[in-house]
């Protein structure tokens, strides 16, 4: 992070330096807090010569007059106070945290006139700050050492003043535990492939039991004796061994079901012997977004102390194309029994999902299984980057993922499954073939996954288009996104927790 936010709640501020930032709605008079931040009332005079109204994420930055007890003030746009949802709260916090630079201490201001503002809304307002924060630089030397000379990297002093503190202070655990695992997954996603292989992703999944998550880690001695035959046929070309990680967090009673995350984690992926196109490959070091998103979920769940009983279930896995690769034409077993013609190499997620989705199944028998996976172009060209490909088994978990969707704007958008798209992966030498060609090719790969979690409420996210080079916004700025983790952190708080 480039910028490390230390937020505090208040119900007033005594300001002496630093930076104001003030909020005003369209709808609203002047900003609360303005008085005391700019006694000469600069801002009434600025904002009408500026054509400032308080539009949604508009500003208006203003240098302090001479008797004002801060060095600046910032005035940000809330737009209309009635058409507020949570992510808008994200939003504006992310806006707030993008205006700080350079500053030790900075006051925010959230009581504008004609805005309600409750706890929940100031600790997504927090939490949007935490998240844009968040820069991916461990590489950039130069850029460190400026960061360092002109102060930028340390701790800034954020207090947020609003008449709810005390309960604001309360949920402000919970939105840094989010944050977390928002960031978890970022930087997982971020780090580049020769750092970032199967046993490199495991030891980072083992330190979460720092925060009581229990964590096993299968090896592929192990994932022999299981019979997973897919996953370890994906791994067989590379020089990396693979991995599966198994982790547990137990904040429910004992007699509950767990719910169940499984996340594809191909490292890197070149196709292996069906080779991808040079051009764009390097963003195949994110074709473990899933793998990512479940490592960042399980951090905020155990962090938040969430009660609920999860599991979470990553295969780690790197495709490459050497002499013991598999080939287009080889037969593999899964751990189900149920065999597969390789058709194309390249499909190579949902052979690492069946096994870990089977494994998941078999052990755990949970209320459902929800696996996450950068799985198929195909879903961008049918939704593009802003919204991920569900697809389910059962109405309402499907009705309760897009619902936390809407709430925490990592949208949904649900295709269909069906027997007819079985026919297009049956095969003439194996129970199914690997893949059904181009058309509909988001949808038979759900229906391979189908066919390994039995009767058990599933559902997948084909997340290709959300994970990695997502588009950018006020609480994102990063290529890696951690899409997912508020998804689901979401959809646990608000059906799973006892």
């Amino acid at each position: 992070m480039s910028v490390k936010f230390e937020i505090s709640f208040a119900k007033s501020a005594r300001l002496s330096g630093g930076l104001a930032i003030l909020m005003k709605g369209t709808d609203g008079d002047l900003p609360a807090g303005a008085e005391s931040a700019d006694p000469a009332n600069v801002f009434a005079r600025a904002a009408p010569v500026s054509g400032f109204k308080g539009k949604a994420l508009s500003s208006l930055d203003i240098i302090a007059p001479e008797a004002a007890p801060v060095d600046r003030i910032i005035v940000i746009g809330a737009g209309k106070a009635k058409d507020l949802s949570a992510h808008d709260w994200l939003k504006l916090g992310g806006s707030a945290a993008a205006k700080v630079r350079n500053v030790e201490k900075v006051a925010i201001f959230l009581d504008a006139p004609g805005i309600e503002v409750g706890a929940r809304q100031a600790a997504d307002f927090a939490l949007g700050m935490l998240l844009r924060a968040y820069s991916f630089d461990t590489y950039k030397t130069k850029k460190v050492e400026d960061d360092e000379r002109n102060g930028s990297r340390k701790a800034v002093k954020v207090t947020i003043v609003t008449k709810d503190a005390a309960a604001a202070k309360k949920l402000l655990a919970a939105s840094e535990a989010i944050a977390d695992g928002v960031i978890l997954a970022r930087d997982l996603v971020n780090e580049p492939p020769n750092v970032l292989g199967p046993v490199e992703f495991a030891a980072k999944a083992k330190e979460l039991e720092k925060l009581g998550v229990e964590v096993e880690i299968l090896t592929e001695r192990e994932m022999r004796r299981f019979g997973m035959g897919a996953l370890l046929g994906v791994a067989q070309g590379s020089a990396r061994p693979p991995r599966l990680v198994v982790m547990q967090w137990k904040g429910g009673k004992a007699k509950d079901k767990p719910v169940a995350f499984v996340g594809k984690g191909v490292v890197f992926d070149t196709g292996g012997i069906s080779i991808k196109p040079a051009a764009g490959m390097e963003d195949m070091k994110g074709d473990m977004g899933g793998a990512a998103a479940v490592t960042g979920l399980m951090h905020a769940l155990a962090a938040r102390e969430a009660k609920v009983n999860a599991i979470g279930v990553i295969g780690l896995v790197e495709n490459m194309p050497d002499g013991n690769a598999q080939r287009p034409g080889d037969i593999v077993t899964s751990m189900s029994g149920q065999t597969i013609e390789i058709i194309n190499t390249d499909a190579e997620g949902r052979l690492v999902l069946c096994d870990a989705l089977w494994y998941t199944n078999d052990r755990f028998k949970p209320q459902f299984m929800i696996n996450l996976a950068t799985l198929t172009g195909a879903i961008l060209v049918a939704l593009g980057n802003l919204q991920a490909g569900l697809f389910c088994n059962d109405d309402k978990l499907a009705n309760e993922l897009t619902a936390a969707g809407l709430v925490t704007d990592e949208r949904l958008w649900r295709m269909p499954l069906g027997k007819d798209y079985d026919k297009m992966i049956d095969s003439k030498f194996a129970d199914m073939k690997n893949t059904g060609g181009r058309h509909a090719g988001s949808i038979t790969a759900a229906q391979f996954l189908k066919r390994f979690v039995g009767e058990t409420a599933w559902a997948h996210l084909d997340i290709a288009g959300t994970a990695m080079g997502s588009v950018q916004d006020e609480i994102n700025q990063s290529w890696g996104s951690g899409f997912g983790v508020r998804l689901l952190d979401e959809l646990v708080r608000a059906n799973y927790e006892s």
